[in-house]
This record gives C-alpha cells, structure tokens and sequence, in this order.
C-alpha cells in the first residue's frame, strides 16, 4: 500500500475511532436547507455530529428523557406541496429512525414534547395532533378551523393547548372539558374528537382514531372545546407565561405582541414590537419578553411588568428561532442569513458566543439525557 494511503487510512480509521458522542446536555439545531439536524456541543460550541431527517425541518422537540429528536418535514422546498412525516433521530446512536407518517395530516410545524407525548400542528389540515411513543400511534386530534396553524404549546396541566394561525390572525385555545357518557348503540364521535384515523383502521392512530383512544374507565372520552382568540396580523411565536395566566403572541405582519389574558380569553394589550416578529419566548423568571426579528440586526427585550421596551442586543444578522436553556442564563437565537446560531448571556444581555452551521439554521432544540 502506497504511504500517502497509508496515512490517510490510518487519519480515517483514528477519526472513526474519536468520533465524539453526544453531550449529556446538548443543543440542537436544524439546517433547514440542507435537510440536517445538527448535534453541538454547548460547552465548546462545536458540533459533534450531523443526522439526515426529511425535507425542508422546521422545528425540532425532544422526549422527556433527552435521548430522542422528533423534527417536523414541513415539506414545501422544491415544490413537495407539503410534508407529511415527522422525522425520528436517536440522539445517542446518532441515526435516524423510522419516521411518523401522518398520512392525510400536511405539512407538520410546531412541535412539543408534553406529558410523554408529542403534539404537532398541521398547516393544511388546520389541526392540532397528540403522537404517543409508547403505542406508536396518534391517539388525538383537535381542529382548529383557521389558516396556517402553526405553533403551539402545551399547559403544565396538559388541559389546555394553544396554537398560533398565522393566515387567521388567531390564537386558537384548546381546552378539555369534563369527560362524557361512555359511547352508545349507534352513537358517533362527539364534539371536540376525531372521526379516526387518516385512511381508516390500521393507518395513524390506529382503531378507534384520533381524538378518541378509546373511552377511560368509567366514562367517555372527554371532549374538548376550542376559543380562537384574534390577535395580530401573521401572528407566529408565542409564549406562556410561567404562572400559565398570559399568553404573550408574535405578530410578523403587524410588528406588535399581543398579550392575551388566559383565563379570559382575549387581548388585554397590544405592544410595539419589530419589523418582522418571527420567535417569542418569555425568561424562565418571567421578568421578560424577548422577540427575534427577520428584518434587523438585533433582538428585542421587553419588560413583562411595564411592558415596555427594556434593550436591543445587537447581532451580525437577522434573527430568527428562538431557545430558552434550562437555568434561565442562556438564550440562543438561529442567523440565518449568517448560517449560525447566537449565544446571548441574559445577566449582561449581549451576544458572548457564535455557533457556525450549514445553510438556513432555523429550529432548536435543548436535549438532557437523563
């Protein structure tokens, strides 16, 4: 063997051999352009592995034990009309697994992990969807009746589920009621729960579809009631509020948050935001709001309390996905133009890191393994 292969044999198989394993605590990013989830390291800032998932990843959750990735295929680059699978990734081993078929449920966006299940948004068919891991089905399915259903977000409680519609100008507010009369001779699918699967018995969410799983023991499945609260032109992000009592909305179009009493079901106040208010996350003290905007070089802080504007942290580019690390001293924010993502210190709200990416970084994701 020549020595020059040698040698490149020997620095292949010592990289083989060091590859690095994913961080106990680790962040995750999508380049949506290149249809990859990216695994970094946040200590060091570098990425210790990349995964192939579907076309055109929006955003990204994790299971409850930090050890799998569910990313959404939205699907609309290169004329696909919309995805319909939501891809799975071992973030130990580092591979993709078999991916979630939706069937007749397009063009997966939001996701959260909550409560050991996995809830989605559908833009095209204007719903929310419940995936449970442990049966590998979807076991529920709520129509919200507006365009775009975009974003969501789960209570604590699990009762309650809000969703952002962008087209629709709404914030739909999905509430589970008390659970009715077990089913009867002839009775169908009550208000508020799915007429089963997409493409019938067998196809997600298996016999019984979703939105009923099956009544619990001693009554029937509960139903649930949707409020479609409007808000802002284009409305996207948006965020609880860690006492769960307002809902804090981006509004893209407008470039205004609406701030949304919860147990009251509407608008209390509208705020000046950006040119182009994309992502929205509240601190974990609750103190503050903070906005990225597509259309400058910075990312806005506003005061919960006076609700008014507190700082702009300057960044080399626009801004777009937003995260929130565990702690509450971290928040990091996707350049997409860049290819990077921003690592901002909340103490001193300024920009004190960079990660570089592949092309069109967009959704984050924080992974603990426990």
């Amino acid at each position: 063997m020549p020595a020059r292969l040698s040698l490149a044999c020997l620095c292949l198989g010592a990289l083989a051999l060091h590859a690095a394993d994913t961080p106990r605590n680790s962040l995750l990013v999508l380049e949506k352009e290149q249809n990859t989830l990216v695994i970094v390291d946040p200590a060091s800032l570098t990425i210790v592995a990349r995964v192939p998932v579907g076309n055109d990843p929006h955003e990204v959750a994790v299971s409850g034990d930090g050890r799998t990735a569910y990313i959404s295929n939205y699907g609309n680059r290169g004329g696909s009309g919309g995805g319909a699978t939501i891809a799975v990734v071992d973030l130990v081993a580092q591979k993709p697994l078999t991916p979630i078929d939706l069937g007749a449920l397009r063009a997966p966006h939001g996701l959260v992990f909550a409560g050991g299940k996995l809830y989605f948004t559908a833009e095209t068919a204007k719903v929310v969807g419940r995936y449970d891991p442990a049966t590998q089905k979807i076991d529920w399915v709520m129509g919200t009746g507006q365009n775009r259903t975009h974003m969501v977000v789960v209570s604590g409680d699990l009762k309650t589920v809000f969703t952002s519609n962008v087209n629709s100008a709404t914030i739909s507010i999905l509430e589970q009621g008390a659970a009715g009369p077990g089913p009867g001779p002839g009775r169908g699918p009550g208000p508020g729960r799915g007429p089963g699967p997409p493409g019938g018995p067998g196809g997600p969410g298996g016999p019984g579809g979703p939105g009923r799983g099956g009544p619990p023991p001693g009554g029937g499945a509960p139903d649930w009631n949707v409020v479609n609260v409007p808000v802002g032109h284009g409305s996207e992000g948006f965020d609880l509020t860690p006492d769960g009592k307002e809902l804090w909305v981006a509004n893209a179009q407008d470039g205004t948050i609406s701030v949304i009493d919860v147990a009251a079901k509407k608008v209390v106040a509208t705020l000046p935001s950006t040119g182009a208010a994309n992502r929205l996350k509240i601190t974990l003290d609750g103190k503050y709001a903070l906005v990225s905007d597509m259309s400058g070089n910075s990312l806005l802080v506003v005061d919960a309390a006076t609700r008014k504007e507190y700082k702009r942290i300057a960044l080399p580019a626009s801004s777009e996905g937003l995260l929130m690390a565990p702690g509450g001293a971290t928040v990091y924010t996707t350049l997409n133009t860049r290819d990077a993502v921003a690592v901002i210190d909340l103490k001193t709200m300024t920009m004190v890191g960079e990660v570089k990416t592949g092309r069109g970084p967009d959704g984050l994701a924080w992974a603990a393994r426990k």
